[in-house]
């Protein structure tokens, strides 16, 4: 064989530094203190609203259904607890148990820029290992981590996966944002059991190689239940990567950018990520929270609009002739859809379905995605009534970081000729500058979902949500006890 043959087929063994976006998040959570009393007091409420969600989807037997562990009556020592159950599992099936009850109905915290998610999807795999590391403390008469500890360990995964997804589409490339829910967690997590800067970089490293989730089961026509559960596998299958990295498994330092094999060829159409800011703590003080309705972000504004168009709709609906609805590209894109809607994960996804439930009754809870409420004739009628037409500059003020609006207009045309007032929201009630205005309905909405806990342990939870000194103090074992069943 010549030298050239030679050259031509054998591939340069020389292994590079780790890519230098993997080293950047591997020194923010190891080295980055967190400063900033604002995303302290939003990671508490997130924290709770979180766990509200969680309790609330325990009411629904689709959801439960997936809970517990894989072999039934599996004894874990020290087990991570699940909200709202009595199950007591390994960290990593706990971390899929917690995240799918938490995202089930789509009603915890929001994140919207370039690619869209949810972060508080990460406390799946941050509170599973945290309860399992202090119960196991606990029983060896050491100190437990405290509920200060889960904070800091969510505002470094929000702003993970929230930086990362200011400039980067991976919707654009067919991959469901639950990839950053992954590699977030895999990094907070592996910090959690004591891992190494080095060790973070190879966790991370891992989350990359990974196979990634195709956004398939979010998209019409095939929206489906899965989207209620893959955060719980994203966050579960960070935890276990970050295990195995504890066990000493080796890292790839090229994940990302190996020519030919790293992500960016192989799932990034060779383009490289794209940052807006360093990690820090924007992303926690910003993130958006659904504080009256369970429906998908892009809709609030939305559903705030016809919810104020009730009054003069309601007793009018044979009268509309057209529904027009102005919304910015990123909602036509996720959740405007025709034809039939074949189940509740379908119609929480689709943005005429929400309008026309808020415009009929007033409101929107998460029973109105079940077939009972889908059966009500006016629902469709008014959904083949609407146009849904882009907005240009609701769609810049999405994207413009000083604004991050997330705009929606409606307005209803009678067949007489007359028509409603034009009702224009720009900033759904869960957005950073409504926080104010939004704690009150916050606090209502825990109190709601924590409906179905003793009253005892409701009224408890209830108290530190308003005690944060308190709450930050708290030993993680005996937060997760408070809500057992």
């Amino acid at each position: 064989m010549s030298s050239e043959e030679t050259a031509a087929t054998a591939h340069a063994n020389v292994r590079p530094g780790p890519d230098p976006e993997m080293v950047e998040i591997a020194r923010y959570v190891k080295e980055t203190p967190i400063v900033s009393e604002e995303a302290y007091a939003t990671a508490a409420l997130s924290l709770m609203d979180a766990m509200g969600c969680a309790i609330l989807a325990t009411r629904f037997p689709e959801c439960m259904n997936l809970l517990g562990p894989l072999v039934p009556g599996t004894v874990v020592p020290c087990g991570a607890r699940v909200p709202g159950t009595g199950f007591e599992l390994d960290p990593v099936t706990a971390a899929f148990n917690i995240g799918t009850v938490i995202r089930w109905l789509d009603y915890n915290d929001t994140w919207l820029a370039a690619e869209w998610g949810h972060p508080s999807d990460n406390l799946g795999g941050i509170l599973a290992v945290a309860d399992h590391i202090s119960r196991k403390r606990a029983a060896q008469g050491e100190a437990p981590l405290t509920m200060r500890d889960v904070l800091t360990a969510m505002i470094k995964a929000h702003e993970i996966q929230g930086c990362l997804a200011l400039e980067n589409s991976f919707n654009a490339v067919g991959l469901d944002h639950v990839v950053l829910v992954k590699v977030a967690t895999a990094a907070v997590v592996t910090d959690l059991l004591g891992g190494s800067l080095s060790q973070v970089i190879d966790a991370v490293s891992q989350a990359w190689v990974d196979g990634q989730s195709l956004r398939t089961y979010r998209q019409a026509p095939n929206t489906g239940s899965r989207k209620s559960w893959a955060g719980g596998d994203a966050t579960s299958r960070g935890v276990w990567l970050a295990q195995m990295t504890m066990r000493g498994e080796m890292g790839y330092p090229s994940a990302l950018s190996a020519p030919g094999w790293g992500f960016y060829d192989v799932s990034f159409r060779g383009e490289r990520f794209r940052f807006q800011r360093p990690y820090g703590s924007y992303v926690m003080e910003n993130v958006l929270f659904k504080v009256a309705y369970p429906a998908e972000f892009h809709a609030q504004t939305a559903l705030e609009a016809a919810v104020r168009l009730h009054p003069q709709a309601a007793g009018r609906l044979p009268e509309i002739e057209r529904v027009e609805i102005r919304t910015h590209r990123a909602a036509i894109r996720i959740i405007s859809k025709t034809g039939e809607l074949h189940n509740p994960a379908d119609r929480d996804h689709c943005l005429q379905y929400i309008a026309a439930v808020g415009l009929i009754f007033g409101g929107l809870t998460a029973s109105d995605y079940q077939d009972k409420r889908a059966a009500d004739p006016r629902i469709g009628e008014l959904r083949e009534k609407m146009e849904v037409v882009e907005e240009q500059r609701y769609s810049l003020d999405y994207l413009d970081p000083g604004k991050r609006s997330i705009a929606s207009s409606l307005q209803l045309f009678y067949r007489d000729g007359s028509r409603s007032e034009k009702v224009e929201v720009e900033y759904p009630l869960g957005h950073r500058r409504r926080r104010p205005e939004a704690l009150p309905h916050l606090f209502e909405k825990l109190g709601d979902n924590l409906a179905s806990l003793p009253e005892g342990k409701a009224s408890r939870i209830l108290a530190l949500g308003h005690d944060r000194q308190r709450l930050e103090a708290t030993p993680v074992n005996g937060f997760m006890s408070l809500f057992t069943v």
